[in-house]
């Protein structure tokens, strides 16, 4: 019988030589996400010893799984002991918006404060929701390409223009904001209908950025052409990063003409991304950053797994390995590229 495939939180890998930032991550939901493995495998075991559980069965108490469910304060030790000491945390719904802004507040001036800085931003995803409420009839609601129908929140009561208003109004009164963010356009999840929205979101973010002087942090998912249409004809933000770049060698060269900045995530070291690494190659190391988007996208060799800063040493030695630089300099280059955008944590 094959051996269960491992779920839980990877090893520690080795510290880096030289600290390194996260430019990418959601603190917000590596907690339940790690809660939710928890409870999965918990109620996957307590059926292989026999027992019977009842659908909704996850908050029952169940058999024991050891899988931690960090603090922040967790996350950000756990990164700090190999190597990387500063991380930007993204929120990117109403929710997460007003998580990020709580968290930068309650933390200033704590070690875990001195980690963090915070960007915000209405996701693509969540643009074409907004206006509908979790009351909204189905018909509304529009099936993607990846063939789900989205979930309505509470929070998607509020119009678009109202949940744009409140990001900025977050971001004006918080300092250690510095970035607009996750903002862009997405066709894998979103439908026809949904995307001229996508498109007003994104430019109403683009305008919000360029107005408060800070940088934009980019979603591109299956649009590669959509958003840098956008960037041209808006104007960029002086600070323009894609986030988790997922274009090949050839819009790595447009980006490197525009001067924009882009961030490797975990999918830089998956086996079949040679046109991503080969977009690596393409640009100078002072326009790279690197991230993890935890709890999401956990590179090579742990992907399916659990994700957080701490395994980012990862993805910085793959973008070592592929550009040809050493690891300390890749670490030293980065992080001075990271404080070059966002400014002093």
């Amino acid at each position: 019988m094959p051996k269960p495939r491992e779920r839980g939180w990877p090893a520690a890998p080795e510290a880096l030589p030289a600290v390194a930032v996260d430019n990418h991550t959601h603190l917000d939901a590596i907690a339940p996400y790690a809660q939710g493995v928890r409870d999965r495998l918990r109620v996957a075991e307590a059926r292989r010893r026999g027992h019977e559980v009842p659908a909704g069965a996850d908050d029952m108490d169940l058999v024991e799984v050891p899988i931690r469910v960090p603090s922040v304060a967790d996350v950000v030790a756990d990164a700090a002991a190999v190597g990387v000491t500063r991380m930007v945390q993204v929120g990117c719904d109403l929710d997460a918006v007003r998580w990020t802004d709580d968290l930068l507040n309650e933390t200033a001036g704590t070690a875990v404060g001195g980690a963090l800085l915070g960007a915000v931003a209405i996701h693509p995803n969540e643009a074409p929701l907004h206006g509908l409420g979790p009351d909204a009839a189905e018909d509304r609601l529009e099936i993607g390409p990846d063939g789900l129908l989205p979930t309505l929140e509470p929070r998607h009561a509020t119009s678009l223009d109202d949940a744009i208003a409140q990001v900025a109004a977050v971001v004006r009164a918080n300092p250690r904001i510095r970035a607009i963010g996750e903002t862009g356009m997405d066709l894998f999840r979103t439908g026809p209908r949904g995307v001229e929205i996508q498109r007003a979101s994104f430019r109403a973010h683009v305008a919000l950025a360029k107005e408060l002087d800070l940088a934009l942090q980019i979603h591109d998912r299956d649009a590669h052409q959509e958003v840098i249409d956008v960037l041209l004809a808006d104007g960029a933000p002086e600070r323009t990063v894609f986030h988790c770049f997922s274009g090949d060698a050839e819009m790595a060269r447009i980006a490197r003409e525009q001067g924009w900045y882009l961030s490797f995530a975990g999918p830089v070291s998956f086996a079949a991304n040679d046109d991503l690494r080969a977009a690596l190659r393409v640009m100078p190391l002072d326009h790279v950053m690197v991230e993890t988007d935890a709890p999401f996208l956990t590179p090579h060799p742990y992907r399916g797994r659990p994700n957080a800063p701490y395994l980012l040493p990862h993805t910085v030695r793959t973008v070592a390995k592929v550009s040809g630089m050493p690891l300390d300099e890749v670490c030293r280059v980065t992080s001075s590229t990271a404080q070059r955008v966002y400014g002093d944590w």
